[in-house]
């Protein structure tokens, strides 16, 4: 089934206005098939900007990091049989992935996600109703090898204000460096990076139905505290040690 839909190049102009701003938000609809697992694929110019951002159209322009990213929601079936239907199910979104994402200009940033429904909503990604942003601090070097561990990403779940929830975490995330990207398929560098979120791997509590997803939000953060992270780090040495003779 072919999808024609605007987003299968990139957007080049701000929305809601002639003023050719590139836009902070990645629209699309989730996409069905007869498959048990499958990424449906946003792509758009954006903007990943630091600060505080407004989402919408006529959003205000941001200082990008990275000005041309894409996202792929990757999605898995999730069974939900009825007395009446017991193959009933839905596709839930089981990742999202940040491709494209320049690790270099990006470093030491917050990167954060969000959902949002067809009423203008954010969708609880969490345990509890206020988890509504899940949010990463990406290394304040560009790493040299992936990166699975959450706990070093600083994984968190943020409220739609950015306040940070404690509690269990479900997600997890990963960067990745090397291999192919989610997304195309193209080589993944430090500077073509992809960093996925995986919402509820386990599938216990956040089963988000694909097809009510209608944005995905980008955006980073500054993080003063990497930067003073990386600036107390030694200076590499002028000049490379010399390798014992074998």
């Amino acid at each position: 089934m072919t999808l024609h839909s605007p987003l299968s190049g990139p957007v080049n102009s701000g929305f809601g206005g002639g003023k050719k701003y590139k836009s902070k938000i990645v629209f699309g609809v989730a996409v069905m098939g007869f498959v048990p697992f499958l990424f449906s694929t946003f792509a758009a110019s954006v903007t990943v900007g630091n600060g505080a951002l407004e989402f919408g159209q006529g959003s205000q322009q941001a200082i990008a990091c990275d000005q041309k990213i894409y996202i792929a929601m990757g999605e898995e079936w999730h069974p939900a049989p009825v007395e009446n239907d017991p193959s009933a199910g839905y596709f839930r979104v089981r990742a999202v992935t940040v491709s494209n994402l320049d690790l270099a200009n990006c470093a030491g940033k917050k990167l954060r996600v969000r959902l949002i429904n067809g009423a203008s909503q954010e969708i609880m990604i969490g345990s509890i109703p206020e988890a509504k942003v899940l949010q990463v601090s990406l290394p304040a070097m560009a790493p040299v090898s992936n990166i699975s561990d959450s706990t070093a990403l600083l994984l968190t779940y943020l409220t739609g204000t950015g306040a940070p929830i404690s509690g269990t975490l479900l997600a997890s995330a990963a960067v990745s460096v090397s291999g192919t990207s989610i997304y195309d398929g193209s080589v993944l560098s430090a500077t073509n990076a992809d960093v996925t979120f995986y919402i509820d791997p386990a599938r216990t509590a956040v089963n988000i139905d694909g097809q009510s997803v209608f944005r995905t939000t980008v955006e980073t953060i500054d993080n003063p505290a990497a930067l003073i992270a990386q600036a107390t780090q030694p200076a590499p040495s002028a000049s490379p040690t010399a390798s014992p003779t074998q």
